[in-house]
């Protein structure tokens, strides 16, 4: 109580912010302060820690302080890092659009990368195999799902990631045969995740774990990622040796390393 009592008291007694040309708001925004020429509205919470720490995620800044900092000494932070807080929520600001740039509307007519091709999705309620085995037309690069077109987003989005999810594991099985005696390992398991950030893991058991979307790419890159992590069956880390088992079987494995990184960011949110 006492604290809340200091915060109020300094609060009503420091000058109102001034207006700036962009602003950044937390929904949960509870103070307010300019910093390097931005109107920021954070979320401000004490709790048991021993300095003032700052996150900037999707929804914005959040600063953590103990109980006993003032808010003069929070807003001495927070100039000392502005130009780097500032910087951080533009990126996260522009991350955040890309994704709702990149978020699939499924319906009649959307696009979506198939082994690094653009595939066209075609609701047809007449389609005998039904929306569980939709069927590939390669000639009309068109997915053909047996909906009707008046379909909610939900059931073409759940018919869609059935295929390229039962693809995905066919086309992985594959590649891991394929790969496996030329790196003399044998896996065991394949299992499919959704990460949002990993491309897979390999365990000592000899189980493999790939995304399922990595489907959309191109096959180069899903060979890369396959390699990869048969290579840690032979080493479980990234040391020279690792490397030179996947540079055996990928001479080019930097270069793909380097496309995936960028073209992983390209991909459909779903």
């Amino acid at each position: 109580m006492f604290q809340l009592v200091l915060d109020w008291l300094e609060a009503a007694q420091a000058p109102p912010p001034q207006p700036c040309a962009e602003a950044f708001s937390h929904p949960r925004a509870n103070r307010r302060i300019a910093l390097a020429g931005a109107g920021v509205a954070y979320e401000f919470k004490r709790g048991r820690r021993r300095t003032i720490g700052f996150a900037v995620g999707p929804e914005g800044l959040t600063v953590r302080a103990p109980r006993w900092t003032t808010l003069g000494e929070v807003d001495a932070a927070l100039h000392a890092k502005a130009r780097w807080i500032v910087a951080k929520l533009g990126e996260a600001r522009t991350h955040a659009e890309q994704q709702a740039a990149a978020r699939m509307v499924w319906q009649e007519g959307a696009r979506f990368p198939y082994l690094g091709e653009p595939l066209r999705l075609v609701l047809d309620a007449r389609q005998r195999h039904g929306p569980a085995a939709a069927v590939l037309e390669s000639e009309q690069a068109a997915l053909h799902v047996g909906l009707p077109p008046q379909a909610d987003s939900a059931q073409v989005r759940a018919a869609v990631q059935a295929w390229l999810t039962r693809q995905a594991r066919r086309w992985f099985t594959q590649r891991l045969d394929h790969f496996a005696p030329l790196l003399g390992v044998r896996w065991h398991r394949l299992g499919l995740s959704s990460a949002g950030t990993r491309w897979g893991s390999a365990g000592v058991d000899g189980a493999i774990r790939l995304n399922w979307r990595l489907i959309h790419l191109r096959p180069s890159l899903i060979d890369y990622v396959v390699v990869h992590e048969l290579a840690h069956l032979r080493e479980m880390n990234h040391g020279p040796r690792f490397w030179q088992h996947v540079q055996g079987v990928l001479p080019d494995y930097l270069e793909l390393r380097a496309q995936l990184r960028q073209q992983g960011r390209q991909l459909p949110v779903w």
